[in-house]
């Protein structure tokens, strides 16, 4: 009876011990729930759910129910959650080398775009990003100036109040004679309501999740800007799992999966490009080469700021971002 008993104790121990190893990650972004970023994201869940053998659950988090847009770093570094979805260009100047990516007209493709940023960027969150894990990056397609009234040239844009989508394109605002309206993307459709703000950058289909396109009638076409977007784990909770779970976490951290979350968020991009061409009421416009040929000469001060604050390594890092973007065929030319 003893060693019967012995041997339920073991059984019963062995099984709390799995049963602690269970482990349910919370991740947190702004962006609510019907964008498209969360397709991907759901199916990284789902493979991460099946490759543990589902001992990793992953639960979201969405629309700043954790916290705000600009703090999901630090929410992701504290432990508020175990998972964030930051814009690494919402807090100006934290991570300069990441927001090589940022400079106007240098990505022209949100999905060899993603393969190139995040490749490339991984060596340099070990420095930037030090007191996190690094999971994934990726941009979303080229995105635009959505405007109340036609900008075609970039002596249109002084006077005007711009919601910039990071310091980058704040910066840009503010050399062309503009006003930068600093709010996150849940906040823009206010501030264009309000009147705080005349236009804003924004990608396409993100415009009309977040109802820009009831309060803007006018859409730029052209590869003016990304955003560098990463997925970012609290280290203590990397660290707490079994061998097993960090190799399944790692292989769901990679390249391969920056690119599959990008190429579900361009699709959605992409209709929403289609929609805004669509609707009645709303002007989608192209720019002759010589209105690009402007507002590319008038970025060009913006490679010469950013040099200067990327430090002694930064014409490297540039140099290596280029090279990514055009093995990738993601280059703007």
């Amino acid at each position: 009876m003893k060693i019967i008993a012995n041997a339920t104790a073991l059984v019963l121990l062995a099984t709390a011990s799995a049963a602690a190893q269970d482990v349910d990650l919370r991740f947190s972004t702004w962006l609510p729930p019907k964008h498209g970023v969360h397709e991907g994201l759901e199916k990284w869940a789902a493979s991460i759910r099946e490759q543990s053998g589902n001992t990793i659950d992953v639960t979201l988090y969405p629309a700043e129910q954790l916290g705000r847009a600009n703090d999901h770093y630090d929410m992701a570094r504290d432990g508020i959650a175990d998972l964030s979805f930051l814009n690494v260009g919402y807090q100006a100047g934290r991570f300069p080398i990441a927001e090589a990516i940022h400079l106007p007209f240098t990505v022209a493709s949100g999905i060899g775009g993603s393969t190139a940023f995040d490749s490339w960027y991984r060596e340099h969150a070990q420095t930037e990003m030090a007191d996190v894990k690094f999971c994934l990056g990726f941009v979303h397609e080229p995105g635009t100036i959505h405007a109340k009234t036609e900008i075609r040239t970039p002596d249109q844009m002084r006077g005007l109040n711009i919601r910039s989508a990071h310091a980058t394109m704040a910066n840009y605002v503010t050399a062309l004679g503009g006003s930068n309206v600093r709010v996150s993307a849940p906040e823009s459709r206010s501030a264009l309501e309000s009147g705080v703000a005349d236009a804003v950058t924004f990608p396409w289909e993100s415009a009309i999740i977040f109802g820009l396109d009831n309060v803007v009638n006018y859409s730029m076409d052209a590869p003016l800007y990304v955003s560098g977007f990463v997925w970012v784990m609290n280290q203590g909770t990397y660290d707490a799992m079994t061998d097993e779970q960090k190799s399944v976490m790692d292989a769901h951290c990679s390249t391969e999966w920056a690119t599959e979350i990008a190429s579900t968020w361009s699709a959605h991009e992409k209709a929403g490009h289609e929609a805004l061409e669509a609707k009645a009421g709303h002007t989608v416009y192209a720019l002759t080469p010589e209105e690009i040929g402007a507002w590319r000469e008038a970025a060009a001060s913006l490679h010469d700021s950013w040099l200067a604050a990327a430090g002694p390594n930064g014409a490297d890092a540039l140099q290596g971002l280029e090279a990514a973007l055009e093995a990738e065929g993601a280059k703007v030319e």
